[in-house]
């Protein structure tokens, strides 16, 4: 239709954003908002109907982190916005895309109390980092493109807009159709990319920590093109998963974060110069990494560093992160530690398959499976282009130890507000980002219950991938350290409950494990079926004290 054409502000919303590129809007109808689902009865993209708010607002965050371009949740007023607080505070600590479409009673009944009036607009302040409260019907669009703009400037997060409903209904000759994108970014400036080569040239114990914003494609592959060229060790954050890749298996010393006590953390303790890419400090506190304030850090990212007693880089490189390692790939080459400096790299790189031979090889206990052994197998079965979520709990340390990712954004984490409920949702929305390629998620009993009823929503649009539960009946993930601090627990005991039949009950498949040797048979089956597979592993938990053991033996000097 044409721009200048007045038409319903609800046809002018979705108009917008179809033009951004957002192929589905996940979200949960209501009155206040149903002039928009009525308009895109006439077109726009594909709708997924969730069972909960907040699970709605975990796919779309999904399709952000995989694909880059800003998942959109669209919801009524009340408790429908409400329901999206947990879900954009994770988007938007996590620094995944999305953008939430929020209905609301209209402008004359704003400020009464009556029902479901609320200011929406303070709420979601609160947890994105752009909101915009409609009040006439010419800023739908701008107020539509701001938001998208806001959720793909770095740092990426999360942004809203409220639509009262008479807006929706209220003729709007207004349009954005044209999506503006945010600017490129270029290198940082020639002169600082100089000091950061002399840093680390002159540095007899230089280390990559590659963080979240290394891990979008372009960086990863300017990352991979530094590490082919130097002698650079490499550690990975949670978030930076899958950015060092077989290729460069030989530069990896491992994952950190949450605790201080893996092969990764020693190297890092013992650099003198430490060259973080795309790290946000909400990944791994700089306190537990950086024991020494005064260390040289050198920082690479496209936002500036936040200032901590622990962080104080002596260079920043503020830019594109892709074109700023470019830039110093080329003066950086041919880069070569000494002889000694590698023996002592190598040593904790033999700690690190000693750390993996030892939790293969680790008895099962009496109450369920080795969760850590579990993992191993589960790792043996998939491929590079398999997509993992992983849920929070305590196997959420275990698979970010022991599950080695050779892609980026291939293995998913909630690490800064560390959601629970994450991994069904986030299963889901891969599958529609990654059509035809291996989805699994992992979950402990407690986290899948906080958005199993979504199993309805991936039975209903053909979802497949596989959902293994990781079952002790309890927050152990709570339980152990209480156990730690106060010599007892309290609140953590959770009941047993069959997940086989309540995975059949929606039109699922559903497995129980009972035997190490039954998980990868059951684990082939299920990656094989279509349709969502959920497969019930009883573990247990009882050596996580160990998780606490002192850091490996040290080598360095």
């Amino acid at each position: 239709m044409p721009e200048n054409e007045s038409v319903r502000s609800a046809r002018r919303l979705i108009d917008g954003v179809t033009s951004q590129g957002a192929p589905y809007i996940f979200g949960v109808p209501g009155a206040k908002i149903d002039q928009v689902y009525d308009a895109l009865v006439d077109g726009g993209p594909q709708l997924i109907v969730c069972r909960h708010e907040q699970n709605a607002t975990f796919m779309a965050a999904a399709t952000g982190r995989l694909t880059g371009t800003p998942g959109v949740v669209l919801v009524t007023s009340g408790p429908g916005t409400t329901n999206l607080a947990t879900g954009l505070v994770t988007a938007n600590t996590e620094g995944d895309p999305v953008v939430a479409l929020c209905g609301a009673v209209a402008r004359a009944d704003r400020l009464k109390r009556t029902h479901q009036s609320m200011n929406a607009a303070a709420l979601l302040g609160s947890v994105t980092k752009f909101t915009g409260e409609i009040d006439d019907p010419d800023n739908v669009p701008e107020a539509l493109a701001n938001a998208f703009r806001a959720a793909r400037t770095a740092p990426r997060g999360a942004a809203a807009v409220v639509l009262p409903a008479d807006v929706m209904g209220a003729p709007t000759a207004a349009a954005i159709t044209t999506p503006l994108p945010v600017p490129d970014q270029g290198p940082a400036p020639a002169a600082a990319i100089q000091r950061a080569v002399d840093l680390i040239k002159s540095a007899r114990r230089p280390v990559l920590l590659i963080g979240v914003r290394a891990a979008d494609l372009p960086a990863s592959a300017a990352v991979r093109a530094l590490l082919a060229e130097t002698d650079l060790p490499a550690v990975e954050t949670f978030q930076g998963a899958g950015v060092v890749s077989r290729k460069l298996e030989e530069h990896y010393l491992g994952r950190v974060g949450l605790f201080r006590n893996q092969p990764g953390d020693v190297l890092i303790a013992h650099a003198d110069v430490v060259i973080t890419l795309g790290y946000d400090p909400v990944e791994y506190d700089p306190g537990l990494w950086n024991t020494d304030p005064h260390r040289t850090v050198v920082h690479i990212d496209s936002v500036p560093a936040q200032i901590d007693n622990h962080y104080q880089p002596a260079q920043e490189l503020r830019g594109d992160i892709a074109a700023t390692v470019s830039a110093l790939t080329a003066p950086l080459a041919g880069l070569t530690l000494t002889e000694k400096v590698r023996t002592e790299i190598a040593t904790q790189r033999t700690a690190l398959g000693e750390i993996d031979e030892h939790a293969r090889l680790s008895p099962h206990g009496p109450d369920g499976l080795n969760p850590a052994a579990m993992i191993l197998q589960m790792r043996d079965q998939l491929d590079d282009e398999t997509t993992i979520a992983c849920d929070i709990g305590s196997h959420y340390i275990y698979m970010a130890r022991h599950l080695r990712v050779y892609e980026p954004r291939r293995l998913l984490f909630s690490n800064g507000q560390q959601t629970l409920g994450v991994a069904l949702p986030w299963a889901i929305a891969a599958t529609l980002a990654r059509p035809g390629t291996p989805v699994v998620s992992v979950s402990g009993d407690g986290g899948f219950l906080f958005s199993a009823m979504e199993l309805e929503t991936a039975v209903r649009i053909g979802a497949t991938f596989t959902h293994i539960i990781m079952r002790d009946n309890g927050y152990n993930m709570v339980a152990f350290q209480q156990e730690l601090k106060y010599g007892r627990t309290s609140g953590v005991t959770l009941g047993n409950y069959d997940v086989v039949s309540f995975a059949k009950s929606f039109g699922a498949h559903g497995h129980q494990v009972r035997t190490p040797e039954e998980f990868v048979p059951v684990l082939k089956k299920a990656l094989a079926e279509p349709g969502p597979s959920i497969i019930d592993l009883p573990v247990d938990y009882s050596r996580n004290t160990d998780l606490f053991a002192q850091l490996p033996e040290d080598s360095f000097e």
